[in-house]
């Protein structure tokens, strides 16, 4: 006796009779995409200036930010480019559609900024033994424009809908503790003859870099590797599928992402044999909506009986 299955989106494609939903699950809107135009050209913009001003005021402070701006700079484009990628269709080669453009970003603005903050850090522990004359006016009258340009493109992006634009705007904010960082020590370093304040800046700024893009790349090679994501409760799922009316057990369960956002989840379902067939569409019904209220986006459901043998079985 075969095994009785179905694959659906719930969110839409149930209630709409098969409406072409993929503008729900686009990675942004266009009134997203406008958000990180913006962001990605003030950002680059200012970067130009922090590499000339940091060149200009001897300070690796500033530069060590300007590598951090870069680094948003890069993910900025590529975020913007791949909205217009991971909106298209599936295809025959690419089923899933293409909404992992977003982790192959993130790998790759991981690479860039892991290798910019192991040559800055080395940069910064020289300095700090032997420190070099900075223009602290110059870092001060670059902090405040780093303050205001970085500040003003979070907010931008903070008033956005798209969860994409929300996580962006708090890598930005980032960057202005960085910069109020920098504005705090060219102060000190105007009243004072602290010349090693600004390579401990750098320092701290950089270690602070590396940590967030460590933990980052973890996430994304987490997505890569098809791990769990973060904040499923897999006992959760088990006990509310295992509870359902005439479920018997559950095997071969699966839970991952395909970006760190849209999460799939496939599950075989053991009803006990008084179930008739009729009632297992009901029972599968409740399944998808147990699993939609669990946070589960997408779900292969395969329901059999506790007599059949399941050559897939885990």
């Amino acid at each position: 006796m075969s095994a009785n299955s179905v694959d659906e989106k719930h969110h839409h494609a149930a209630s709409q009779g098969g409406h072409d939903d993929h503008h729900h699950h686009g990675l942004f809107g266009h009134h997203a995409g406008g958000n990180l135009a913006l962001a990605f050209f003030l950002n680059l913009g200012f970067t130009l200036i922090e590499l000339v001003g940091g060149l200009l005021t001897n300070s690796v402070a500033i530069l060590s930010d300007a590598l951090h701006d870069f680094g948003d700079s890069f993910s900025l484009g590529l975020a913007w480019y791949m909205q217009k990628l991971s909106g298209r269709h599936p295809t025959a080669n690419y089923t899933y559609g293409f909404r992992r453009y977003t982790l192959f970003s993130a790998l790759l603005n991981a690479v860039v900024l892991l290798t910019g903050s192991v040559f800055v850090l080395v940069e910064s522990v020289e300095r700090l033994f032997s420190p070099a004359e900075t223009n602290a006016q110059g870092m001060f009258l670059l902090a405040i424009v780093g303050v205001v340009v970085n500040g003003f493109a979070a907010l931008r992006l903070k008033k956005g809908h798209s969860l994409n634009e929300k996580m962006v705007s708090l890598h930005l904010l980032e960057d202005v503790l960085g910069w109020v960082a920098v504005l705090i020590g060219s102060v000190v370093m105007m009243l004072t003859d602290l010349t090693w304040l600004d390579p401990a800046l750098s320092l701290g700024i950089s270690i602070f870099i590396l940590v967030n893009v460590v933990r980052n790349l973890r996430k994304a090679l987490r997505v890569l590797l098809q791990g769990k994501p973060d904040g499923v409760d897999e006992k959760a799922i088990r006990q509310a599928l295992t509870d359902l009316p005439g479920v018997v057990r559950i095997h071969d369960l699966h839970i991952w992402s395909m970006d760190s956002e849209y999460i799939v989840l496939s599950v075989h379902l053991v009803v006990a044999e008084s179930t008739d067939r009729p009632a297992w569409q009901d029972l599968r019904q409740k399944a998808h909506d147990t699993l939609t209220a669990l946070g589960i986006d997408h779900a292969t459901i395969e329901m059999e009986y506790e007599s059949e043998r399941c050559s897939w079985c885990d």
